[in-house]
């Protein structure tokens, strides 16, 4: 949604309180208030510069402070915010957070469509289309279903998408989409012609689990669990598929993302590990040992930065490094890592991400999200066990190294929350809402609406001192069985959710 204030208003999170200095320095500075004038314009008070009210009556908490928006009023605020992408000269929508925030602290089970599981089986993924006109479910058993998300009227349904589980679906514009498969196969699809595909793609050797794409190149990535991470040229896609080339391998994959500028590659492993690859190039092909290792170490909390970088990381084995032969030697590793000055293109990264009550006990990264600003990741965390579930939210640290042979950009821990540890076995999608303010997360039979504070301020401007909890905004039951999938629609205030029983729920604000 966009708003249709003036350019900079006195609530904007860039220049609050900046109007007020600028008619100051117009009146030359003046010790002396400007009597008020007659009239009825004297008897409105300006906007505050406060904060939003709490959503739902309740009260920030004092472990997340609200940050100063800058550095101070002017023009120096307002270049700072401009930077950070909180201008209103940026993105317009940020002036309307408070009506947005109004709209989902409202929000309500609007409409479901229950789906008979004798055909199609459980929803293992939502993707609504860029434009927000259509909802698309992949589905257990080998459909692809089309809904109209705002009459919520059935479209059509594509009842031999693949040969096996529909696992992912990506649009690369509005009308052009792609589906993955446990078949090992990518299909893409055209909304205009559902009754054929436009091209099936082989190339993986075992399940396909997830779909990317650079939307500059025109480049589709896809991972699966057969540790490959494949690009595919949709520049020169004909019938018979599209050329392609294996781009990365790692063991125990799970799942990939590509931050919004494309510039990084962000990996999660069943092992625990998080690797990231920085200053992406997508033409590059990598061989194992033929990129540059940049550090190898557990990420940090926000408490725990400063008794950090006085102390050298510690250095722990990662899933990328193995071959059929085992590890790679640490002196191999230690000769790629002492490469002076900047990083180099496509340097990894490899992390292992502290999980609140998994210290000494190893987990597995089920889920990876990133912020539509790219200022964050957001994973979902299960213990080796099942016994513990997580939400995670680490921040992207960019700025200087603290060595040389230090990454441009690394992870802190910077809020949290416990999930309902439920449906053992299956993998849980969360997202975020568009404007990163939210996050919405299967929670047992329903979602969670989650921020990180409780007036679902921007990221930037709520990062606490130490690692804190998630607010819950609002709880949404719906389903008789456990959800697996949620997404956010990218132009309404709406969500939609999928359970393992096939049923797929819409909620939107009810007055």
């Amino acid at each position: 949604m966009t708003g249709t204030g003036p350019r900079l208003r006195a609530s904007s999170f860039g220049a609050r309180g900046a109007g007020h200095g600028d008619a100051r320095a117009r009146r030359g500075m003046s010790a002396e208030p400007e009597p008020p004038r007659a009239g009825p314009r004297s008897a409105a008070a300006p906007p505050g510069p406060g904060p939003p009210p709490p959503v739902g009556g309740m009260e920030p908490s004092a472990g997340c402070p609200r940050a100063a928006p800058g550095p101070g009023p002017g023009l120096f605020g307002w270049l700072r915010g401009r930077c950070l992408g909180r201008s209103a000269a940026v993105d317009p929508a940020r002036d309307s957070f408070r009506a947005m925030t109004g709209l989902y602290g409202s929000i309500q089970p609007a409409d479901s469509v229950y789906l008979s599981t004798r055909t199609h089986g459980a929803v293992f993924n939502l993707e609504y289309s860029p434009d927000g006109s259509v909802l698309t479910v992949a589905c257990e058993q080998t459909e692809v279903l089309l809904f109209d998300p705002i009459s919520s009227k059935h479209i059509k349904t594509l009842s031999e998408a693949h040969e096996d589980c529909v696992n992912n679906i990506r649009f690369l514009d509005n009308r052009l989409f792609a589906t993955c498969s446990d078949d090992t196969t990518i299909a893409l699809w055209d909304l205009r012609k559902l009754n054929t595909k436009v091209c099936t793609l082989h190339g993986h050797t075992s399940w396909v689990k997830n779909i990317e794409y650079d939307t500059n190149t025109r480049l589709l990535v896809t991972s699966g669990f057969d540790g490959n991470v494949i690009i595919w040229d949709t520049n020169r896609c004909t019938e018979d598929g599209c050329p392609h080339k294996k781009f990365f391998h790692t063991r125990f994959l799970m799942r990939m993302r590509l931050t919004p500028d494309c510039s990084k590659m962000l990996i999660s492993t069943s092992s625990g590990y998080l690797l990231i690859l920085h200053d992406l190039d997508l033409n590059k092909s990598l061989e194992v040992g033929s990129y540059p290792i940049l550090r190898a170490r557990r990420t940090t909390s926000s408490s725990e930065i400063t008794s950090s970088s006085s102390s050298a990381p510690r250095t722990v084995g990662s899933p990328c490094h193995q071959n059929e032969s085992g590890l790679l030697s640490e002196k191999q590793m230690s000769r790629s890592s002492q490469r002076e000055g900047g990083s180099p293109r496509n340097s990894l990264e490899v992390l292992t991400p502290e999980v609140p009550g998994e210290r000494d006990r190893g987990n597995c990264i089920t889920s990876l999200q990133l912020h539509p600003k790219g200022w964050a990741t957001l994973l979902r965390c299960s213990s080796n066990t099942d016994d513990q579930e997580w939400t995670c939210v680490y921040e992207f640290q960019e700025g200087a190294p603290v060595r040389p042979v230090s990454p441009r950009c690394s992870l802190r821990l910077t809020h949290c929350i416990e999930e309902a540890n439920v449906g053992r076995g299956y993998i849980k999608e969360l997202c975020f809402s568009p404007d990163g303010r939210m996050i919405s997360s299967p929670h047992g039979f329903g979602i969670r609406l989650l921020g990180f504070d409780a007036y679902c301020s921007e990221l930037v401007d709520c990062l606490p001192k130490e690692a804190g909890p998630l607010k819950e905004i609002r709880s949404l039951y719906s389903h008789n069985d456990v959800v697996l999938t949620t997404k956010f629609s990218p132009t309404h205030c709406q969500i939609a959710s999928g359970c393992l029983s096939g049923r797929v729920s819409l909620y939107q604000p009810k007055f």
